[in-house]
């Protein structure tokens, strides 16, 4: 899988494939203690599937969480984080 996709499998990155119906996908992962492989199939809908660029898809976890919970994941945002200022 690392020289087909050039990403080590055993980094936690989570690799997600979709079928050609976009309503299921399989997700493949190591969690440390061995490969995890988890398949989900959407019953009303069809997963937003994002641009894919040189044969990878890259998401941030909130959007990675929308994806697979069957969202628009496009619609996800980081919110703005501000340091709080000093309390006298």
């Amino acid at each position: 899988m690392k020289n087909e996709l050039h990403k080590d499998p055993f980094t936690g990155t989570v690799f997600v494939f979709r079928a050609k119906k976009t309503d299921r996908l399989k997700l493949l992962y190591w969690d440390g203690t061995g490969l995890v492989m988890a398949y989900k199939r959407l019953e009303e809908h069809s997963f937003t599937w994002p641009a894919v660029k040189d044969g990878l898809m890259t998401l941030s976890h909130a959007q990675f969480e929308a994806l697979f919970s069957g969202l628009d994941w496009r619609r996800v945002r980081a919110v703005a984080a501000r340091a709080p200022e000093a309390v006298e």
